[in-house]
């Protein structure tokens, strides 16, 4: 099985689906046992999926199943997982039985086809972190548009039409791209396989001209930038997460958005390192512009979904600004910022669906002093606000610390110390738009009858949430054992984009003959020992 392992978990959640459409068929079905169905099969591949970690911790891809796949263009069924991809499978195959929990009374119509579609997705995102083949990868990626569709444009708000077209429009044209640059690198080195490009690529440099890795980047940057989404490719978003059912929300934030980054991260970076360096402080300064802007918007919002949806865009502009700061330190805190943002937004939409479902209202002046009749309620909402904004000893703080230590040091662009230091203003504005949103939901008076009598959070409620706030207080207190796993990874990556640049492109913005290297204070160099 071990030798197999990823193949389960990409099927698994397919099987799944075909159990809960065998049972249809059964004389004596009832609905609500799809749920159950569906839970049991997320609590199985999230099971099997922690039996990566024990293998997971070097460069090197472990797992690996690497067999012919479509012989007359050379395409692979290659996978592999290591330490970039490691976190991400987990943090998917964790999120989805509670997306599923989350789900229990809120879903009563076309239970069969909402659940079969959630696994279907689940099965779709395992398979983009772990792809080792460009073109298995572009059909998970695309596959994983699908179930997202359905899921708002059946069970979303009001605006469910438009919102899960513009989804589908922005994603799949910029996905497109993606295709036309993952064919012309077939043309070029005559295959799809990742490993085999990037051997290729050390061994014949010049084989590739400066001006179609300048193409290639941006083929496979837009598509990128549009799925995580930064400014200004963001506003299918907010649409996106106001209108999803809350399992959508939790799923959008928690995954679908870290499949952009990791694509930077893994393909961008990996591939195309001269036209990393040389874009550099265009995408810094998006990222700076996005977590500003993010926050300044999230900030005057009536929706306290529409509220967490623009925290999101602010919140991936600080992965983009560590991702390309070239520096150890702040590409493995972008790596953990995506844990980060996973853990803690997916449950703060938790949070709301707990209140819609109560009230059938998401604006924030229908509310007011919930803390009286729900103490449980607002106490944990309080709790992971506040990883939101990052405060020290929970998640959010070290993810960001890191990123901004990692820019600040970063030599990818002159005078970095002025981006990061903007960048720092949008903690400064998230604890301003999170702490102004809670005072106004959660404490002084009642001042609404309707939420006088409000019920607090269910034993099923809280113990979904559960995992979600330990893991905030675990990965604020304890980083390194997260950190040791992805370091190797990140490091071969950060090797490759701060090299000397080759085949003739030049490094970000600087003058010629400048060392490209960024200065970087490791891990080791902080406990006094290289």
């Amino acid at each position: 099985m071990r030798q197999h392992l990823l193949t389960i978990l990409i099927l698994l959640p397919v099987l799944g689906t075909m159990v809960a459409v065998a049972y249809s068929f059964a004389p004596r079905r009832q609905d609500d046992h799809y749920k159950w169905i569906a839970l049991a099969v997320t609590i199985l591949t999230f099971a099997l999926s922690l039996l990566l970690v024990g293998g997971v911790g070097a460069a090197e891809f472990r797992f690996e199943e690497n067999v012919n796949w479509i012989g007359a263009i050379g395409a692979r069924y290659h996978l592999g997982v290591d330490g970039i991809s490691l976190w991400l499978v987990l943090l998917t195959t964790l999120l989805m039985p509670i997306a599923i929990l989350s789900s229990w009374t809120a879903i009563a119509k076309r239970q069969l086809s909402y659940y079969v579609f959630l696994l279907l997705l689940e099965g779709a995102m395992i398979g983009v972190f772990v792809s080792l083949d460009l073109l298995l990868f572009y059909l998970f990626f695309e596959a994983s548009l699908v179930p997202m569709f359905f899921l708002i444009g059946i069970w979303g708000g009001e605006r469910r039409i438009y919102a899960a077209v513009k989804f589908f429009i922005y994603t799949s044209v910029g996905s497109l791209l993606m295709l036309v640059g993952i064919i012309a690198l077939y043309f070029i080195y005559g295959t799809f396989d990742y490993a085999a490009i990037l051997a290729a690529m050390s061994a014949q440099p010049a084989l590739l001209s400066p001006n179609a890795e300048f193409w290639l980047f941006l083929a496979f940057a837009f598509a990128f930038c549009i799925k995580i989404p930064l400014f200004p490719l963001h506003t299918w978003l907010p649409d996106a997460h106001t209108e999803a059912p809350t399992a959508g929300s939790v799923i959008l934030a928690g995954v679908l958005l870290k499949m952009g980054t990791y694509g930077l991260l893994r393909f961008n970076l990996g591939l195309f390192p001269n036209m990393s360096r040389q874009f550099a402080w265009i995408m810094i300064t998006l990222a700076v512009v996005g977590i500003i802007y993010g926050a300044l918007v999230a900030m005057v919002q009536p929706d306290v979904k529409r509220l967490v949806a623009y925290s999101s865009v602010s919140h991936m502009g600080f992965v983009v600004l560590g991702l390309f700061s070239f520096t150890e330190f702040g590409m493995q805190g972008a790596l953990y910022q995506m844990l980060n943002h996973g853990v803690s937004t997916g449950a703060l939409f938790l949070f709301v669906g707990f209140i819609y479902e109560r009230r059938h209202t998401r604006l924030i002046t229908d509310f007011g002093g919930l803390a009286t009749p729900m103490p449980w309620f607002s106490s944990l909402f309080v709790f992971a606000s506040l990883s939101s904004i990052g405060l020290p000893f929970l998640n959010g703080f070290v993810g960001e610390f890191l990123i901004m230590l990692g820019s600040w040091t970063s030599n990818a662009i002159q005078h970095s110390w002025t981006a990061t230091m903007l960048a720092a203003t949008g903690m400064i504005w998230a604890a301003v738009y999170m702490l102004w949103m809670l005072q106004r939901v959660v404490f002084g008076k009642v001042t609404n009858p309707a939420n006088a009598t409000l019920p607090d959070l269910s034993a099923r409620e809280i113990g979904l949430l559960l995992p979600l706030l330990i893991l905030m207080l675990v990965m604020g207190v304890f980083p390194r054992p997260f950190l040791d796993r992805s370091k190797a990874s990140v490091e071969a990556v950060r090797a490759r984009v701060a090299a000397p640049p080759t085949g003739g492109s030049f490094a970000g913005n600087k003058p010629a003959g400048a060392q490209v290297e960024p200065r970087d204070l490791s891990f080791n160099a902080l406990e006094g020992g290289h």
